[in-house]
């Protein structure tokens, strides 16, 4: 029998998978990373490459090289500093100690679910994307919750379970990067940025805040929403045609006990932020400014523990009114579980951290920054097409490297600075990296669910593949980059601020 030619477009996603199951784990990525550095700071050291600072004038700035017997005092006296001072690691933690209480006693689960189940039949499409987006606040749970349920809700209303996958699929990881609340992402990509933009200007770095992209996420919840469901129901669900396999689901609501659960843990939720207002609301209130202001504050600095005491007291009390926690025994197990399952990330830490501060120590981001502004200024490559091409450029790196905390720190010391160089603000350029790593995660074959997503698909469809995958999933791609991205080019245009003190631009 003659084997079926392989078309150009599925060539080149073998390619892709080839390619990317050719690259390194990330923490061996980044171990080599490190090493690279303090190769390049001994060779481009011994050139006398040097440019003047760009927030001091007249003071230039050289390369440093680290394996001099200075740098190599400084590699083993640092080692534990640089992990330790590793950007996300403490946000990312703290955080999820309180995601995690939420998620491990089933209350994401069940929020989900009761949502997608509450809403109209004729805006089910749409309610799905909304779950899918709004799913990001509790990390990654969105991939094993989302997705097989939004098959089952379509299965159970006659339409190919599919597209319910898709539409899930499609906004819990295209739209990962929108949301109505601040999410774990916020802190995990904001600390690196402000680590980035440090680079060039101390003194900006410390008036920036987590929330730089706040207002527009919020915005993005809604464009993105109305994108998802005109996918799923005027090309995808059509392409698919109608379900004719054998399986066939029968879709049931929440049970008494999580009807209870959710009850007690809204009234927590509701009692905790009204603690919280108190200390926010009242122009005198412990969390505000020296100047009664909000955006220079504890508060913007206290987001990460507000954020977590937010879902850790909800979850708590849904955890107790369901009885899957009933001593604190079961509190701490809970928390155990969730730090174990956050040890890749913590590995990941050690070798990134020491990438980061070789990176920084050696002055080379600096140096990279200034000569790569320059470069663009002679190229004439400003305003939107720079952003446009930044855009670009971040969705064909994440269709081989999936971890958006892992592309941003090695992206952002070199980027930021190029951009601030420019007269951009590193909120600016963090949003636009949102963007494209959020509309690419979909068809992108090394994203960390993306296998977990095809098992899901192969119970409706047993030939369902990589390939047919990112078929069923490159219009959303396509769709939500290009509505997504001519959103912030009108954001661009109208001079919105992106978050609570955060410009489009930024001013030396």
């Amino acid at each position: 029998m003659e084997k079926k030619r392989k078309g150009f477009f599925q060539k080149f996603l073998d390619g892709i998978e080839f390619a990317g199951n050719k690259l390194p784990h990330p923490v061996t990525l980044f171990a080599l990373l490190a090493l690279l550095v303090l190769v390049l700071s001994a060779i481009i050291s011994s050139f006398g490459i040097s440019v003047e600072h760009p927030g001091q004038e007249g003071e230039m700035v050289e390369v440093k090289n680290l394996l001099n017997a200075e740098g190599i005092q400084y590699i083993f006296t640092s080692m534990v500093d640089n992990f330790i001072g590793f950007a996300p690691l403490g946000v990312v933690l703290a955080t999820m100690l309180g995601i995690g209480i939420a998620e491990r006693t089933g209350l994401i689960s069940a929020m989900l679910r009761g949502f997608v189940l509450s809403v109209p039949r004729f805006l089910i499409t749409a309610g799905l994307v909304f779950a899918g987006i709004m799913s990001s606040v509790a990390s990654d749970a969105g991939y094993v919750v989302l997705p097989p349920l939004g098959a089952v809700i379509f299965a159970a209303l006659g339409r190919h379970p599919l597209a319910g996958l898709a539409a899930a699929f499609a906004g819990v990881s295209g739209g990962f990067s929108a949301n109505l609340l601040l999410s774990a992402t916020d802190p995990m990509l904001g600390e690196l940025t402000i680590a980035a933009a440090a680079i060039i200007d101390p003194a900006y770095a410390e008036g920036m805040n987590i929330a730089m992209n706040y207002y527009f996420i919020i915005a993005s919840v809604f464009v993105l929403t109305i994108a998802g469901a005109f996918v799923t129901e005027k090309i995808v669900e059509p392409r698919l045609g109608e379900y004719k396999g054998e399986y066939r689901e029968e879709l049931t609501g929440l049970s008494a006990e999580e009807k209870k659960g959710m009850l007690w843990a809204a009234i927590s939720f509701l009692i905790a932020a009204a603690a919280f207002a108190m200390l926010i609301v009242p122009e005198n209130g412990a969390l505000r400014g020296e100047d009664g202001g909000i955006v220079q504050s504890p508060f913007m600095s206290s987001l990460v523990p507000i954020i977590t005491i937010l879902f850790f007291i909800p979850g708590l009390f849904y955890g107790i009114a369901t009885k899957n926690i009933k001593n604190d025994k079961d509190v701490a197990s809970h928390l155990t579980d969730t730090m174990a399952s956050m040890g890749m990330f913590i590995v990941l830490a050690f070798t990134a951290g020491q990438f980061v501060a070789y990176f920084s120590e050696s002055n080379m981001g600096m140096v990279i920054g200034v000569y790569g502004a320059e470069f663009l200024e002679g190229a004439n490559l400003t305003g939107i097409p720079l952003i446009l091409g930044f855009i670009f450029i971040t969705g064909v790196i994440n269709l081989f490297i999936g971890s958006a905390s892992a592309k941003w720190a090695m992206m952002a010391p070199v980027f930021i600075p190029i951009m601030m160089q420019l007269g951009y603000s590193p909120e600016l350029t963090q949003m636009a990296y949102r963007i494209a790593d959020s509309t690419t995660n979909i068809i992108s074959p090394l994203m960390t669910y993306f296998a977990i997503i095809i098992a899901f698909a192969q119970k409706y469809d047993k030939k369902m593949g990589i390939g047919t995958l990112i078929s069923v999933m490159f219009p959303y791609s396509i769709i939500f980059a290009i509505v997504w991205t001519i959103m912030l080019i009108i954001w661009m245009m109208l001079g919105l601020d992106l978050g609570p003190g955060s410009p489009l631009h930024y001013n030396n």
